[in-house]
């Protein structure tokens, strides 16, 4: 039976026509995003690109992505958030033609093209983000990040698995131009955000990039909680994420024998976060926070259950476990963001998020391998889980990070 004093349940955000352009968008350009690696897979099992030529073609568009995300998140909260996911996903379609174009001819062309697709992704991912909390009320947010989280999940299935049934029947050149039509989905599609406009400063009295850039940290600081849960994300990811993304592969064919293991975790993890994204869709825990620190804590049982010769069933229950946790953290995570950062700079602050998470990614890939190799497999994972589980454990101690809230009654 409901608490008399719960307050009424939210409108669902699925009868949101503005929501439901939004979420489509946010789908296309997911959709794009994950399909580019597998179509370029495609090229050079087709000798079209060499593998040097993919791994500079990928670096160039990782290297885009980090150099415009924050470019992004400033210019998301200097203009429009709707102007900026239009022409950023106009640059990542224009892009496509132009891998075409370079497919099989130029690898160079292909390396610009490529850098500007992940510059047009980056810069869209704050500008997403922001314009969530201008179209959906404070409280259909979190229901509204749920969704958004089963699109990308949803992506990560759909993507390769369309690809690899449109590549049946389709070249590498159309499907690349198909990419290039999600993109051209994903910046027309959205509508306008309904909210307040930004607080930013008239185009005369504009500071620099650097400075309203600066002016985003600084507004992060203000949250003891964001900064607490950035470090632990920027923990697992760079850590936990990595360890597994590298030592999964070996152990499933060096333990197992078999690759279906690797197949069977991934796909269990992804079905995971879209479990855990349909349960916290609607679970509101008293302490968000704890709840939420709890969840990414999971991921530490993704490296564990490979530190001992367990049963395939019980790596796989890991990685299950692993998905769920991710998104009962990261749901409550964007949601309150977009609930405690000053309107204002939410783009900047989101820009920073990303970039710190996704951006020393990399470095912890580059530093598993020999890590492995110096140390072994099974003390380098056991490091990692050590780390996911004690990185959120000690950001749960911080103040405010309880209900992810400077005040509890704000996250009521």
């Amino acid at each position: 039976m409901a608490d008399p004093a719960d307050p009424p349940a939210a409108p669902s955000v699925l009868r949101d026509v503005a929501f439901l352009r939004l979420w489509a968008g946010t789908t296309a350009s997911g959709l794009a995003t994950w399909a580019l690696p597998f179509v370029l897979g495609l090229a050079v099992l087709h000798r079209e690109l060499g593998p040097a030529g993919l791994g500079l073609v990928l670096a160039a568009r990782t290297a885009g992505f980090l150099a415009a995300v924050a470019v992004g998140g400033v210019l998301a909260d200097r203009h429009s958030r709707r102007a900026v996911v239009l022409w950023s996903a106009l640059a990542a379609a224009a892009a496509a033609p132009l891998l075409a174009a370079g497919l099989g001819r130029s690898v160079l062309l292909m390396t610009c093209a490529a850098a500007l697709a992940g510059a047009g992704q980056g810069a869209c991912r704050p500008a997403f983000q922001a314009l969530t909390a201008e179209v959906v009320a404070p409280e259909g947010r979190q229901q509204a990040n749920a969704a958004m989280t089963l699109a990308v999940r949803g992506s990560t299935l759909a993507g390769p698995a369309l690809t690899a049934l449109l590549a049946a029947f389709l070249d590498v050149w159309t499907l690349l131009l198909g990419i290039g039509l999600l993109w051209l989905v994903a910046a027309l599609v959205p509508g306008r955000g309904s909210g307040a406009p930004s607080a930013a400063p008239q185009a005369g009295q504009r500071a620099s990039f650097r400075a309203e850039f600066v002016d985003g940290i600084r507004e992060a600081r203000r949250h003891p909680w964001f900064l607490a849960g950035l470090a632990a994300l920027t923990a697992v990811i760079a850590l936990g994420y990595s360890a597994t993304s590298v030592a999964l592969p070996l152990i499933s064919r060096d333990r197992y024998g078999t690759e279906w293991v690797l197949a069977a975790a991934v796909t269990a993890y992804t079905l995971g976060a879209l479990g855990g994204a349909l349960v916290i869709a609607r679970w509101r825990p008293r302490a968000q926070g704890w709840a939420a620190f709890a969840g990414l804590a999971a991921y530490g049982f993704a490296p564990l259950s490979l530190v001992l010769p367990l049963h395939p069933a019980a790596v796989i229950a890991a990685y299950a476990v692993a998905g769920i946790g991710i998104e009962l953290f990261n749901v409550p995570w964007f949601t309150a963001t977009q609930r405690e950062v000053a309107p204002d700079k939410l783009a900047r602050v989101s820009s920073l998020d990303f970039l710190v998470s996704y951006g020393l990614a990399p470095v912890g890939l580059a530093l598993i391998a020999p890590a492995i190799t110096a140390f072994g497999v099974t003390p380098v994972l056991a490091v990692c889980a050590a780390v996911c589980f004690a990185a959120p454990a000690a950001a749960a101690l911080v103040p405010t990070a309880r209900h992810f809230a400077r005040t509890p009654a704000a996250a009521d």
